[in-house]
């Protein structure tokens, strides 16, 4: 049960890691930390005040370059691969006492594979805007987005299943409104 709920959390993890890249990292830095989530074996570093840190400067570095348009865009083509690294540590560090194979598997395909899916979803939302708006939306965009990855982090570390119903149901809405917005042929 216990490799099940920190699978659980991994993937909520990743999934914040879709909206902002370093915003998860510093919340997971924050709490290893404080000794509110352990860490996988080789993963402790995590939880350092150096690391913390590093990802809080990241986190502010990142948060403000979301906030100047069209730099938003340009960081979306480096966010990607990020947010996949990104994920796939995350997921590795809360999965402990399992085959190394089978760990990293796990995070390579969900916690990597999990992060890109949010992280394309964000992409194209952000493109969209672009459009629309000429980029005069996208700070709205960007807040939520930054609302919804630290929200998701934290959420997912106190309450893992309440944080991935949390999930599931934005996913389910960003994919009502992509169907509801494409034009029809």
């Amino acid at each position: 049960m216990e490799n099940y709920l920190a699978f659980l959390v991994g993937i909520g993890l990743s999934a914040a890691c879709g909206f902002r890249v370093f915003v998860p990292m510093l919340v997971v830095s924050v709490a290893a930390w404080a000794g509110w989530l352990p860490l996988a074996p080789g993963f402790e570093w995590l939880g350092t005040l150096p690391a913390l840190i590093a990802f809080a400067v990241a986190t502010a570095v990142e948060v403000a370059g979301y906030y100047v348009p069209w730099v938003d865009n340009a960081l979306d083509t480096v966010a990607g691969p990020a947010a996949m690294v990104a994920g796939t540590v995350l997921m590795a560090s809360v999965i402990a006492d399992v085959n190394p194979f089978l760990k990293w598997t796990l995070a390579i395909i969900a916690g990597g594979g999990t992060a890109a899916t949010v992280q394309g979803m964000t992409t194209l939302a952000r493109a969209g805007s672009s459009t629309l708006s000429l980029g005069f939306l996208n700070p709205v965009l960007s807040s939520v987005e930054l609302v919804c990855s630290a929200g998701l982090a934290i959420l997912v570390i106190a309450v893992p299943l309440v944080g991935l119903l949390v999930l599931a149901v934005v996913v389910m809405l960003a994919f009502k409104f992509f169907r509801r917005s494409r034009p029809q042929a």
